[in-house]
């Protein structure tokens, strides 16, 4: 009682194969749906497909709802908008996702223009091209939102000397493994959690490792998620700058202080300004902010008018985030009320008129699971300003070296579309504790290459 029921069947004869499928819903609606595929047989990968078709007419009908995205799955839908382009041009790929995929023509368009906007940053990519990533797990609180392995300054500031000093050294190691497999950096990215909890002293220590392994003047790009208004200081900035960072994201998520509360902010939307005004003055002319669609307590009205404040402060890059409902947050361990789909999807929807509006493009996009609606993820930039990491990320274009708690390294194989990931382990206290048997996994790294050597 009280929950749903799906059920499906697949009966293969001769000459092809029965498809049925029922649901009972928990509401009360009920409903089957069926169809003959003439020569298709149940071990067949395309059997899957048409269950799905089914199942999402079936479902459709029932709630009265009807995901944008049909039933494509996975986190990037531009990969396959790229086979799909590259075997039957932008017309027949849109049409592919409408018609057998079931995706909205709004969602199909935006995939191709994606995957359209992509091209020239990877084609900057060369077989020994590779990006770093910079692991700082760490948060001035956590929100309620958040699902990632972050620890709050608060809780774990005594891990913090110990953390640098190791994060530092697997830098160091990092840099040379690259030099050995002749690797050259194309960017490099701190993210988090929030990397400017940390304090300007620890923050310089990482950036003159970084500076001391790698040639930063040959770096197409060198990112630092400053996030958090209320940990970005002139002091801070002044050492992102001084280290040659030549992008940093200021996230106000939204610019309303009731919903900032309700999701465990602390820093207010007259920060986010703040935070602006210190960075420009810094010297920082590539800026991205990211804004949330769905928070609880936001409205469309309320959303929208985020997006007018955040355009006066002029930042290059807006990324527009749907809420994820993560098992592990807050937010759905409370159970705490969202906002509903249908609005969540308006506010993805005018907000993108808005951006094309003020001559933002969508460059790089991404799904999540348990987003509600289960609706996307898009980077808008300026053009010009699209960043590189993201696409290099999200396309898996070439090799990713991560360093710190939870980063996960991609090998990408040359010329060839095969990735193999080695894990850092996962929590700072594990990262420092068992740093040494993690150091040697780096050693897969050599071998790897080794084995795609010409």
């Amino acid at each position: 009682a009280g929950s749903d029921i799906i059920r499906t069947a697949v009966t293969e004869s001769g000459a092809g194969c029965d498809i049925a499928v029922s649901a009972r819903l928990s509401g009360g609606a009920s409903g089957e749906r069926s169809d003959f595929f003439p020569g298709l047989r149940a071990d067949d990968p395309l059997c899957e497909k048409k269950i799905a078709i089914l199942l999402y007419r079936l479902l459709s009908g029932l709630t009265g709802f009807s995901p944008p995205w049909g039933i494509l799955t996975g986190v990037r839908p531009t990969k396959l908008m790229h086979m799909h382009m590259a075997e039957k041009g932008e017309a027949g790929a849109v049409g592919y996702f409408t018609d057998e995929l079931l995706v909205s023509p709004d969602k199909a368009r935006l995939a191709a223009h994606v995957a359209k906007a992509e091209d020239a940053a990877v084609a900057l990519s060369a077989p020994e091209s590779w990006s770093l990533y910079i692991s700082i797990p760490f948060c001035p609180t956590r929100c309620s939102y958040c699902s990632f392995v972050s620890h709050s300054i608060t809780g774990a500031g005594k891990l913090i000397p110990d953390y640098v000093r190791l994060l530092c050294r697997e830098i160091e190691d990092i840099s040379l493994i690259a030099r050995e497999t002749g690797l050259r950096l194309e960017t490099v990215y701190v993210g988090g959690g929030t990397p400017t909890s940390f304090s300007a002293e620890h923050l310089k220590q990482i950036t003159d490792t970084v500076s001391a392994c790698f040639d930063i003047n040959g770096v197409r790009e060198y990112t630092v998620e400053a996030g958090r208004p209320d940990t970005i200081t002139e002091e801070k900035l002044a050492v992102l700058k001084a280290a040659g960072v030549t992008r940093i994201s200021i996230n106000p998520q939204t610019f309303s202080d009731d919903v900032l509360r309700n999701i465990g902010r602390i820093h207010t939307a007259g920060m986010t300004s703040d935070a602006f005004e210190k960075a420009r003055a810094a010297g920082f002319d590539n800026i991205n902010a990211d804004l949330i669609a769905g928070l609880p307590g936001d409205s469309l009205s309320g959303f929208l008018d985020s997006c007018e404040k955040l355009f006066r402060l002029g930042p290059e890059n807006i990324t527009v985030h749907t809420l994820a409902l993560k098992r592990s947050s807050e937010l759905v361990v409370d159970k705490r009320q969202s906002t509903v789909a249908g609005e969540t999807a308006a506010m993805l929807d005018e907000s993108a008129k808005l951006l094309y509006n003020h001559d933002y493009s969508p460059y790089y996009m991404y799904r999540q699971s348990r987003s509600v609606g289960n609706l996307e993820n898009v980077g808008w930039a300026k053009q010009g300003r699209e960043c590189l990491y993201n696409i290099y990320m999200i396309e898996e274009t070439h090799t990713v070296l991560g360093a710190g708690a939870g980063a996960v390294s991609r090998l990408k194989a040359p010329g060839i579309n095969h990735i193999e990931r080695l894990f850092n382990f996962k929590y700072p206290y594990e990262y420092i504790s068992r740093f040494d048997i993690q150091s040697g996994r780096k050693d897969r790294i050599r071998t790897f290459y080794e084995e795609y050597a010409d």
